[in-house]
């Protein structure tokens, strides 16, 4: 049985309004914006700029710090090209299967490593809890330490396996509005389903007159 949505309802959006799930599009300038979780890894992430580039697009990486501290370089490839970086903790956490304490100071580990390893004058308070569980109590903690929560109003689901590529295709492009916040995984487990389904959204978005730009 499948646990999660595709497309954020309305009513979901409402209870958790502390949360960011999309930004609102005014004027005639359709914008989406394209996230990616789990990276960077040099299997899929050096891929995925590649794509990026071909399509002059520029998206937001949600990084885990385990990651950054084990590919820098590539860490730092996704900076230097132009995309938005932020935290995703530092071991992919599920929250609701954490204490608060142990999750607050995962996040704070990958906060460190993304310091680490960027430019002095980089500044990423944006965090996306991994499987979009956290519990209120972590939220209220992370909030504190000035972090925007950011969720998202279209689920590629590239990350399942038993789903084909097609379906996540379909998935990506047939929900999509102006202000949409849309996620990709830049994961082994995805690249199945995300090397058939990020060359046909981009090219979907260049067709039809969607902007790219990073959170």
């Amino acid at each position: 049985m499948k646990l999660y949505w595709i497309k954020t309802s309305r009513i979901i959006k409402k209870i958790f309004s502390n949360y960011t799930w999309d930004i609102s599009s005014t004027g005639s300038i359709k914008t989406v914006y394209l996230t990616f979780d789990d990276g960077p890894i040099p299997e899929v992430t050096e891929w995925v700029l590649k794509e990026l580039k071909k399509h002059d697009v520029k998206a937001t990486f949600f990084c885990i710090g385990d990651n950054i501290d084990k590919n820098p370089e590539i860490f730092k490839k996704v900076i230097s090209e132009g995309h938005s970086i932020a935290n995703h903790t530092f071991n992919h956490l599920n929250g609701w299967k954490t204490s608060t304490k142990v999750y607050i100071e995962n996040t704070r580990l990958c906060e460190e490593a993304i310091q680490k390893n960027s430019p002095s004058n980089l500044k990423s308070k944006l965090f996306r809890p991994p499987y979009g569980k956290i519990k209120a109590s972590q939220s209220r903690k992370i909030r504190e330490l000035g972090y925007k929560i950011i969720m998202w109003d279209v689920l590629s689901a590239d990350f399942d396996q038993t789903l084909s590529q097609e379906q996540c295709l379909k998935n990506a492009t047939s929900n999509l509005r102006p202000g949409s916040i849309i996620v990709f995984h830049d994961s082994i487990k995805a690249f199945k389903n995300l090397e058939y389904v990020l060359p046909k959204t981009l090219a979907y978005l260049k067709e039809n007159n969607f902007n790219c730009e990073v959170l």
